[in-house]
């Protein structure tokens, strides 16, 4: 977050002649070879090679420094473990960030307020002016070239697209390493502020050490933009309708987002954006706190996400990331883009059920959990006939539950379960799905291994549409648990049978000795071919059972379905 600092004239550089401290000779400007190509070319985040690893020792020995009387001890202290210039300004960059909060008292009451650097020191806290100057000063008695910037910033308050006027609103420093100009910024590596700007907190974020100049003009505009350090520079307009990605959108492997321009309007009430990635990332989304209008699919490289705001107007839409292997414990959804979308006309047609979770239909996720190779890609499936069948290679150990869900009380939980049916032939699952009448559905898909005693996890879901008012399709026969997985119901399929008919069965079951089917009477199905098959009459019943014997010698009979009868 970036901080307002009334603007004061840039100090004279300290030369200090006492002993152990060398002369600092005054800052050159930045001439060709300290500037960065614009845009930024996806190779690395810093300015120069850094190694964080080899820091790793300085920057744990610069934390535990604990000089406050003097500025000068206090870098002696520092310097006694750095031995080049980038050691010297890690150190000092480390201890600042550590050991100055942001003063949001001062940043109210500025008359009161001193940035000398002796004065940050012994206070401890100080706006992003003292920060600068205190970095700047250090710098100088270490013998390391540091100038203070100032210029506008998109950090606390910023809204999307707005203007910049007046004067500059922030400070930070460049500093002079092996040859060339860097740029850093010690406030925001400190960490951050709350909405009501009444708490700081200690959040140390390495992105604003010796940025690139390319990601470092994304929300810092110098007042003499020879200090941007690029090639070419970038106008104040470019700055303010350029998009603003956090540090969070570098720092997750995040490489692009479209559109490029922070406010979308709709056409025919939707708004897409999409954002690419190194493989792996996950994604949420918010669009006006929630994620009920959009339909967002996760991809190799990124994600896609189409919104469909409900009412017309100025719609907040935030874009969430996070690394699928979570490496530290605080791998949680981060903040990573922002846009307004600017809606003009809503498309009703496009309401979502409750129960539809993004992101939507299958991505490499659903594939690292065992669903390969699915017959439909897409996240949405449209069907006429209000059927429709998806298939897929299912890896090992696997077990799948299947539910569908729909807005309204038309759709039970255990009748959801029952209007898909489950079909396995070796290591293929097929999932036919039957829907009970016209409109949007969810269907979900778990799994767990065959192995765990567990419960099931949920992997993904499809969102179905079927526009046909006709379409009324029975639930799936009921199933128990002596039914396996890999049996198959041929016929019949529907779990409701006319009254007073003759119904077909051909049922694939194996290992089994005897089956017969239960209405009024019972009747014997005859094995052919590796199918069960035969005939029952359904009169005079309600309910028809079928049951089988899984050995000869036993007496008893198992349930496998039940079918409910018509009522006249």
């Amino acid at each position: 977050l970036s901080f307002f600092c009334g603007q004061q004239p840039p100090p004279s550089l300290s030369l200090l002649y006492f002993a152990g401290f060398q002369r600092t000779e005054a800052p050159r400007p930045p001439g060709a070879k300290d500037l960065h190509a614009y845009p930024w070319d996806k190779s690395s985040l810093k300015s120069m090679p850094v190694d964080l690893q080899q820091f790793k020792k300085l920057d744990a020995y610069a934390l535990e420094v604990n000089v406050k009387n003097s500025v000068e001890e206090l870098v002696k202290a520092l310097l006694k473990q750095a031995r080049t210039d980038l050691e010297k300004v890690r150190a000092i960059w480390m201890w600042i960030c550590h050991h100055i909060e942001y003063d949001v008292v001062g940043y109210h009451n500025k008359s009161q307020l001193s940035s000398k650097p002796r004065d940050v020191l012994q206070m401890g806290k100080s706006i992003c002016e003292g920060y600068a100057e205190l970095f700047e000063h250090m710098c100088s008695l270490a013998g390391i070239q540091c100038k203070k910037l100032s210029g506008h910033a998109k950090g606390y308050g910023y809204k999307t697209g707005q203007t910049f006027t007046g004067d500059s609103d922030h400070a930070w420093n460049a500093v002079y390493l092996e040859g060339s100009w860097h740029l850093l910024d010690s406030t925001w590596g400190s960490g951050s502020v709350d909405d009501s700007f009444t708490k700081f907190t200690y959040r140390y974020n390495e992105f604003y050490f010796l940025t690139h100049p390319a990601l470092f003009i994304n929300n810092h505009f110098p007042d003499n933009s020879n200090w941007q350090l690029l090639k070419p520079t970038l106008t104040l307009k470019e700055f303010e309708n350029n998009m603003l990605h956090n540090s969070n959108f570098y720092t997750l492997g995040l490489l692009a987002a479209h559109p490029e321009t922070p406010i979308i309007h709709t056409v025919n009430g939707k708004a897409s954006v999409s954002v690419d990635c190194r493989p792996g990332t996950l994604f949420m989304f918010k669009l006006k706190g929630t994620d009920e209008h959009g339909l967002m699919t996760l991809k190799k490289h990124g994600m896609k996400l189409d919104v469909y705001p409900q009412k017309t107007g100025s719609h907040k839409l935030e874009i969430f990331a996070k690394p699928s292997k979570a490496e530290a414990p605080d791998d949680v959804y981060k903040c990573v883009v922002e846009y307004v979308v600017e809606c003009e006309s809503v498309d009703k047609a496009m309401r979502f059920p409750k129960d539809l979770h993004q992101p939507v239909g299958p991505s490499w996720f659903s594939e690292r959990q065992g669903f390969l190779r699915p017959s439909h890609h897409e996240p949405v499936l449209h069907t006429n006939d209000g059927r429709c069948s998806l298939t897929f290679t299912l890896g090992k150990d696997i077990s799948v539950l299947t539910s569908l869900h729909t807005d309204g009380s038309s759709l039970a939980e255990d009748m959801g379960r029952r209007h898909v049916l489950q079909i396995h032939r070796r290591n293929q699952i097929e999932l036919k799905v039957h829907l009970p009448h016209a409109g949007n559905f969810v269907l979900k898909i778990y799994s767990k291994k065959k192995s765990d005693p567990g419960n099931y996890d949920y992997i993904f879901n499809y969102l179905i549409r079927c526009l046909n008012t006709e379409v009324k399709w029975p639930a799936f026969p009921q199933s128990y648990s002596k039914w396996l997985q890999d049996y198959e119901i041929l016929e019949p399929l529907s779990g409701l049978l006319p009254a007073n008919r003759n119904v077909q069965f051909k049922l694939k079951m194996h290992g089994i000795a005897k089956v017969l089917v239960q209405a009024e009477n019972t009747y014997p199905l005859t094995l052919n071919k590796g199918c069960w098959e035969g005939t029952c009459n359904t009169s005079g019943c309600r309910e028809v059972f079928v049951m089988v014997h899984e050995n000869a010698n036993h007496s008893f009979y198992s349930h496998v379905l039940k079918y409910e009868v018509e009522t006249q």
